[in-house]
């Protein structure tokens, strides 16, 4: 059997066992009977704002994922893609964990940059050339 204490991300970054809820709930789906007996799925739950995460890592991690987060912080994460309670545990863990790793990467800085001299030069050629084919279409003089 598993053992399921802390969430280790990385090397530096961990969620402590007490931060993490588990509900086990009846799954949907290939199971046969046994589907309508075991409670195989299962909601993990994490305080996010509550956490024990860096300030810097938890705004990230509210920003990318803001759409999943609940009104009062929370972040639940549903796992029932496998018939084992142990195989959804850890795959719900293991989804945590990537969403943490993923919002741990700071954003890499952007580096502002002009156009160049010639394609400068290009794209008002183009505007004139443009402009010329459509000053060529109005009425022709002398004609009525």
């Amino acid at each position: 059997m598993a053992e399921f204490g802390d969430l280790r991300v990385s090397d530096v970054i961990t969620v402590p066992a007490w931060e993490l809820q588990e509900a086990f709930v009846r799954a949907s789906g290939p199971g046969g009977q046994n589907v309508n007996k075991v409670s195989s799925a299962v909601q993990l739950t994490w305080h996010v704002e509550a956490s024990s995460l860096p300030a810097a890592i938890k705004a990230r991690f509210q920003k990318l994922y803001a759409s999943r987060i609940t009104a009062d912080g929370r972040l639940i994460l549903e796992a029932s893609e496998h018939r084992s309670q142990v195989q959804n545990r850890t795959a719900a863990r293991a989804r945590l964990s990537e969403m943490i790793l993923k919002a741990s990467i700071p954003p890499k800085r952007r580096v502002a940059t002009k156009p160049t001299k010639g394609s400068i030069r290009r794209r008002i050629d183009a505007k004139k050339r443009r402009g010329e084919i459509k000053s060529l279409r109005g009425n022709v003089p002398g004609e009525e």
